[in-house]
């Protein structure tokens, strides 16, 4: 019996573990999905901003504020790969987290087999020795039911 009792406190461990493991996977796809939104609205700002830049026509503005435009578009692109970078980064992150829970679910997986077939050796056990108890009585019942006539045929003369 301790050996189901300790197979049961790893399974409830492991559980524990995958559980907190899926809580990680989950915590890095809202940071992923945040990341991919952000990266959206900085490629739609871009192209809006873009849009209006050349839209307008940059003929007739000062050289100072077309001199603006194109630093502020490049601190934008600047952002845009720094986002970039944020998305493989999360990416990696929940690659490495849907591994590990993988790894836990493997583990708990195997630890419930180890636990079926520890169940299985036990109840043949138990079988083995209710069966043994069975015969030992029927033995027992057949020596009496034997003995019982020999008894009784000597007090009979």
């Amino acid at each position: 019996m301790s050996g189901l009792k300790s197979v049961l406190l790893a399974i409830e461990h492991a559980s524990l573990r995958r559980d907190e493991l899926a809580k990680a996977v989950a915590r890095v796809e809202r940071s992923q999905n945040f990341a991919r939104d952000q990266m959206a609205q900085l490629k739609g700002y871009a192209g809006d901003t873009d849009a209006r830049w050349t839209g307008s026509g940059a003929r007739g503005l000062s050289l100072e504020l077309v001199r603006h435009q194109y630093q502020f578009m490049d601190r934008l692109q600047q952002a845009i790969e720094l986002q970039s970078g944020v998305l493989a980064n999360t990416a990696r992150q929940l690659e490495l987290a849907k591994a590990n829970l993988m790894q836990a679910e493997i583990r708990l997986s195997g630890l419930n087999q180890i636990l079926k077939s520890r169940q299985i050796a036990m109840l043949g056990q138990q079988r083995r020795r209710e069966q043994r108890q069975t015969d030992e009585f029927a033995a027992l019942q057949y020596t009496r039911n034997r003995a019982l006539p020999m008894s009784g045929e000597k007090h009979d003369h």
